[in-house]
């Protein structure tokens, strides 16, 4: 069997930064133990899986399947686009773990319309997550909590950058996923953020589009305001546009390019 299979560089337009996501296009849904060879395979943090059948969209990492992926759905549209599937202009729809979700072609972007999520109250850090991520208690301004992970705002941007977390030490206690942020001096941009999510075989995520209806909806409460322009700093590091809609959901711009496209042999 022969199937078409890309990899596209998201949250970016330069080669090379962002966030890698493979993307398996297919008439029919493939299954599971097949998508979970292709993601390990592909061996970058999501492989998106398209059947053109039902519009069914999956993401595998490696060692699971995710319910949501941001980079990974604006990588599908870009390479429906780019093999002139879509146009600008379109509306796609798909069907996923996370309910339907709809992605807008735009001329150089891809506007995707993402639901929000639900918060803890602001909570107690937790104590032994901080050490672990290298973080001390006097940085941290709030913990909240959601969908199983944890959103931690930090005192400064440079605190941000300078976390150095022990992965092993971050595999040994339960976790799923974490989302540390700071505001910025960058007056381009409204907040800076990084992804952390050893726990399903990601050390840092380059570009966590899920994140990002998280980062909106806690920002957009902080800041009073709807629209941000943020960027996470990892080492390849990616620019986002979001949107609190007046609905509750989250609508995530960015764009994309195609490093590699070619036929996986199976």
């Amino acid at each position: 069997m022969d199937l078409k299979i890309y990899q596209v560089d998201s949250f970016t337009n330069q080669a090379f930064k962002g966030n890698p996501a493979g993307v398996c296009i297919s008439q029919e849904i493939l299954e599971e133990s097949l998508m979970f060879s292709i993601a390990e395979e592909m061996a970058v943090s999501e492989t998106a899986f398209l059947a053109l059948e039902t519009m069914t969209l999956k993401w595998f990492t490696p060692e699971v399947e995710v319910k949501l992926c941001g980079h990974g759905t604006l990588a599908a549209v870009h390479v429906l686009k780019e093999q002139g599937v879509v146009k600008t202009g379109d509306k796609v729809v798909f069907n996923t773990l996370s309910g339907e979700l709809s992605a807008t072609v735009c001329e150089s972007s891809v506007e995707l319309d993402f639901p929000s999520t639900q918060f803890s109250l602001s909570s107690d850090p937790d104590l032994v997550l901080l050490e672990h991520l290298g973080l001390k208690p006097s940085q941290v301004i709030s913990f909240r909590e959601f969908d199983s992970k944890q959103l931690i705002e930090v005192i400064n941007e440079q605190v941000l950058l300078d976390i150095s977390p022990n992965f092993d030490a971050l595999k040994g206690i339960k976790g799923r996923g974490v989302v540390v942020t700071a505001l910025t001096s960058n007056t381009e941009l409204d907040f800076v953020s990084r992804y952390f999510a050893p726990w399903v075989g990601v050390n840092e995520d380059p570009v966590t589009g899920s994140a990002h209806c998280a980062l909106t909806q806690y920002w957009a409460e902080k800041l009073n305001k709807r629209s941000f322009s943020a960027y996470q700093a990892s080492r390849r590091g990616g620019y986002l546009s979001t949107e609190l809609l007046a609905n509750g959901r989250i609508k995530l711009i960015g764009s994309a390019t195609t490093v590699i496209s070619g036929v996986l042999k199976i």
